[in-house]
């Protein structure tokens, strides 16, 4: 019998220590945003997609776009082919050594497959990971002499950039944030946390209650998303990467003139 109660009271701590993990990967803090900073203007340009907007630009699967301010240059991704990233951004007159900062959604090679030899064009950047990246990529980036910041809870990048902070997928996955002068932006890479799930936790970090664009992978969710994102209020959609094409189809007929062709080559611009 004291054998019994043993067992069931180790099954249950460990129970709680899970319960615990767990909470403390989703535990979310608002983000504390500056009323009175000036919003920036933002220009999204798509860099690297499996879909394909300009047809002089090569595709590959995998996403990558650079995030554009009066201040800097953001490239969120890297795509999962380094020739063709470079190549899309010689096309695109953007030149790597102009990127000031790096941010990876996550480890998938498609999202990251581009990042060591962009690192060989330009290292005096920093690379934003989450912590639960594997120490190989780590040690990767400072090997090519660039350093790299973990981010964990939801935080201020920059200007008018935000990430949510790592969610729970599989695999541990962050999404970028802008504060636009048209309402809020979530970019996303493969939304493996769930595209809902991710537009919930980003209208909450920053207290919104209806968002002007959500754009990247959203990683084939069931054609009701169409309906979930009108319930959250979302205004302008642009699926592309891993969302599919029956997903892509309803958002069109759905969100009409509302609905952005997203793919290598798109020039998004909030001014």
């Amino acid at each position: 019998m004291k054998r019994q109660i043993l067992f069931i009271s180790i099954i249950a701590v460990i129970f709680l220590s899970f319960c615990s993990n767990n909470n403390t990967t989703e535990k979310m803090t608002p983000l504390v945003i500056d009323l009175q900073e000036k919003k920036p203007e933002f220009i999204i340009k798509s860099v690297f997609d499996n879909y394909q907007v300009n047809k002089e630009l090569k595709t590959s699967w995998g996403l990558a776009c650079v995030i554009e301010t009066p201040e800097e240059k953001i490239l969120f991704d890297t795509g999962g082919d380094s020739s063709v990233l470079l190549y899309n951004l010689k096309k695109m007159d953007i030149d790597p050594a102009s990127i000031d900062k790096v941010i990876i959604s996550h480890e998938h090679w498609d999202h990251i497959g581009g990042l060591e030899e962009f690192l060989k064009k330009n290292s005096e950047v920093a690379v934003f990971i989450t912590v639960s990246f594997p120490s190989s990529i780590k040690d990767m980036i400072t090997d090519r002499g660039a350093e790299y910041e973990e981010i964990s809870a939801a935080q201020k990048i920059s200007g008018g950039v935000y990430s949510t902070g790592e969610l729970s997928g599989p695999p541990e996955e962050q999404s970028l944030i802008l504060d636009t002068k048209k309402g809020m932006v979530v970019l996303t890479g493969c939304a493996h946390p769930g595209i809902v799930r991710i537009v919930e936790t980003a209208k909450k970090l920053m207290d919104r209650d209806s968002v002007y664009f959500v754009a990247g992978g959203f990683h084939h969710p069931p054609v009701s998303v169409v309906k979930e994102f009108r319930d959250l209020g979302v205004k302008k959609v642009g699926p592309s990467h891993c969302t599919g094409d029956m997903v892509r189809e309803a958002f069109a007929e759905e969100y009409g003139d509302d609905y952005i062709e997203w793919g290598a080559g798109k020039i998004f611009r909030i001014e």
